[in-house]
């Protein structure tokens, strides 16, 4: 520690207070005039840098650890029915909002079930659709009244 009464010799640096540290060159590859905590390194020409991820592609890996089943379409309502019930378990486990439910099951649409969905986003503004609009648009498709009851009586016998 130095003495108030100290007088500094000619080769000395004097002493002070705060001391602050020279700033250091950039790294190279880095952007100058950035904070040293946010530098971003430059991506060198002709290399495509990858894109930053987006909401929607955590959600959909979120998604997609949770196992979901596909569906591929059917004729057979207790097989929609129990895709429906698989799907809105998770994703009401996942705590997610309306569109995101919306876009996370249609998401888990394949094949014949992909090409219905398609013709709906035609004819209706799937952005701004609830979970129940996509439940009901998805029971019109999928759920043949006759079809069902005639399937819960057959299982209704059986026992």
């Amino acid at each position: 520690m130095a003495h108030l009464n100290h007088v500094p010799q000619a080769n000395e640096v004097p002493l002070q207070d705060n001391p602050v540290p020279p700033a250091a060159p950039p790294a190279p590859g880095v952007r100058q005039g950035v904070p040293r905590n946010l530098e971003v390194p430059l991506v060198p020409d002709g290399i495509q840098a990858n894109p930053p991820l987006v909401w929607e592609d955590l959600l959909f890996e979120r998604f997609r650890r949770m196992k979901a089943p596909e569906f591929e379409g059917t004729t057979d309502p207790i097989e929609a029915d129990n895709w429906l019930i698989d799907i809105q378990v998770i994703l009401d486990f996942m705590g997610i909002t309306e569109p995101e439910k919306v876009l996370c099951a249609s998401f888990a649409l394949k094949k014949d079930a992909r090409h219905w969905w398609m013709m709906v986003q035609m004819h209706r503004d799937v952005a701004a659709m609830s979970w129940q609009d996509f439940v009901a648009e998805f029971r019109i498709m999928y759920y043949n009244s006759e079809i069902l009851a005639a399937q819960q009586d057959e299982l209704t016998s059986m026992k």
